[in-house]
């Protein structure tokens, strides 16, 4: 029976692999769903093969799968991103749990006896339990902000890093005395201390550089699971838990270029987070205030449009509208395309999966180092909520706290139609002068409403 579940783990791991070999392209996507569900079903079934008492986790999958079924019912996509925090922290709780199990009662784990646990089997659940605690307390933190209980600002205070560091020094001491004296005093204090430095790492991070923390949350999640695999002997656990932090941690990579950010960088203290306020001074310019009907007859005589979806987008559900604004542009004999950033919304890929959900042919979206140089050749960019990745201050104001990121160039198109609620900063807290540039008309409204009002002009 060992062998055979042996066997089966490895076919689930390998599923799981060719998931998320699938899942790096549109085209393939759905494929590497279906490897997905395939290798989480085998996981599954051999894992309950090989438990003798089925009362417990019977009871655990039905609360758990109610409560995920009533989620995944009501959840909004513009609430994903918080979610995907939410559902990172229960990951990490989950690991304190375990740890806590395996230290309290080794037997049942394999591992020794209580006061004599293997040494290796302590540096392993020791490791399991630190990060699984931050990744719980992170994550709790960054759904807060995401969610809009916390506020978005960063947050700093005298001696920030230095404090950080020596909780981090401390953490590292009591692991060793953990593993030296089996206490279940520095067991819990250094449960405590997690609990701590995974609150302070993630308040500082502001609301331009959530998708970041979004990600590697994501990578420590897999790292706590990797944990747990350890002190739970389950190779299939430590595979998939490996699997999914050395993604994260290449995601959070790839988005940081993105921005043109480090990694370390974020970590001590990203910017972004300021409640949007009122434009600031720009002298004797005004921005040009533009309605449904001008930019459906602009649009109208266009021969190539290139449409910036972000968060306003999302936050207005307007992914469906956006879609037939597109096809009514198509039937006019339009060029349209989409350009994304990847740092656009609140985590990775949220513009895509709300295109993909409209179903926006994959071909039609492109992104930001495949499309930026056709802005040039566009005559309108139609800008839906997208602030900050299309602000121009990140080229040409050194001064400003987003220079040198990577952004859209939407102000090259002969025409920016910029929607809008209203002309405050985006979520970054930073005034863009694209409001009031000589080729943009700012159309202030929700995002659905206007595209609706516009594809209404048409007819």
């Amino acid at each position: 029976m060992e062998t055979l579940s042996t066997l089966a783990y490895l076919v689930s791991s390998v599923c799981f692999i060719m998931a998320l070999r699938g899942l790096s392209g549109p085209d393939t996507a759905q494929q590497g769903v279906t490897y997905g569900i395939a290798g989480m079903a085998i996981a599954i079934v051999t894992t309950l093969l090989n438990v003798e008492s089925w009362g417990m986790i019977i009871w655990g999958v039905l609360i758990g799968g109610t409560i995920g079924t009533v989620i995944a019912k009501k959840i909004e996509m513009t609430a994903l991103p918080q979610l995907v925090a939410a559902f990172h922290s229960l990951v990490g709780l989950a690991a304190v749990f375990v740890a806590a199990a395996a230290f309290f009662n080794p037997e049942a784990f394999g591992i020794g006896l209580v006061g004599d646990i293997h040494t290796s089997s302590l540096i392993e659940l020791s490791l399991g339990l630190t990060i699984g605690a931050i990744t719980f307390t992170g994550s709790v933190i960054a759904f807060g902000k995401l969610q809009g209980i916390v506020s978005g600002k960063p947050v700093s205070f005298p001696n920030q890093h230095a404090i950080n560091a020596a909780i981090g020094g401390v953490i590292l001491f009591l692991i060793f005395m953990l593993c030296t004296t089996q206490s279940a005093f520095f067991f819990w204090v250094l449960v405590l201390f997690a609990f701590v430095i995974g609150v302070l790492i993630i308040i500082p991070i502001g609301g331009a550089d959530m998708p970041v923390i979004v990600s590697m949350l994501n990578s420590y999640s897999g790292w706590a699971a990797a944990g747990i695999g350890f002190t739970l002997q389950n190779n299939l656990l430590i595979i998939t838990g490996a699997l999914v932090g050395a993604s994260g941690a290449i995601l959070s990579y790839i988005m940081c270029k993105a921005m043109n950010r480090s990694f370390i960088s974020v970590i001590l203290g990203g910017f972004g987070g300021e409640e949007a306020g009122a434009a600031q001074d720009m002298g004797d310019r005004q921005a040009k205030i533009g309605s449904a009907e001008d930019a459906a007859f602009i649009m109208k005589n266009a021969s190539k449009v290139i449409i910036v979806p972000g968060y306003g987008m999302a936050v207005a559900q307007a992914q469906h509208v956006v879609k037939e604004l597109a096809d009514t542009l198509k039937k006019e004999g339009v060029d349209v395309s989409y350009a994304i950033h990847p740092v656009a919304g609140r985590m990775p890929g949220h513009m895509n999966v709300l295109l993909a959900e409209a179903n926006v042919p994959y071909e039609d979206v492109h992104e930001l180092e495949d499309i930026n140089r056709d802005f040039a050749q566009a005559d309108v960019a139609y800008v839906i909520g997208a602030n900050d990745i299309t602000n121009p201050a990140a080229k040409n104001d050194s001064s400003s706290p987003i220079y040198g990121m990577p952004v859209l160039d939407v102000e090259k198109a002969k025409t920016v139609l910029f929607v809008k609620r209203s002309m405050g900063s985006g979520y970054a807290g930073i005034e863009n002068p694209l409001f009031y540039a000589d080729n943009t008309y700012m159309l202030l409204d929700d995002a659905k409403k206007m595209t609706e009002n516009i594809v209404k002009a048409f007819e």
